[in-house]
């Protein structure tokens, strides 16, 4: 131990991390969707060597957008887990939290875009 961390229970921390990460890219299709889209965008906010400015919102919605579709993913399982029948709330909420993830993906699109548009003139 340094420092009072003890390092084996911060590699199994790590561990379990990485499992949660392989584990949403084997069961989410939309996640798969959204992080092939997000390496586009890095790569191309590279190769048009676009202003720190930009680098810095684009990463941030990039980021933001995948954490929220992580969140609706573990909210899903959470309630088919606590409600494995059909519920009406259930499937409102499931739908609530969707329409966040599309609104707060249209808000990324429509500012990747708009970054983007000059460069395509």
């Amino acid at each position: 131990m340094i420092l009072g961390i003890d390092f084996k229970k911060l590699i199994n921390s790590f561990k379990n991390a990485f499992s949660g990460i392989k584990t949403i890219f084997e069961e989410e299709q939309v996640f798969k969707m959204m992080f092939f889209i997000a390496i586009l965008a890095i790569i191309a906010m590279f190769y048009f060597h676009l202003v720190p400015v930009q680098k810095i919102l684009l990463f941030t919605l990039i980021i933001l957008v995948l954490v929220l579709e992580l969140l609706n993913s573990i909210i899903e399982k959470v309630l088919d887990f606590v409600s494995p029948g059909f519920d009406v709330k259930v499937r409102v909420i499931k739908n609530v939290m969707a329409g966040i993830v599309l609104l707060t993906s249209i808000v990324a699109a429509t500012i990747g875009f708009l970054i983007f548009l000059p460069y395509f003139k």
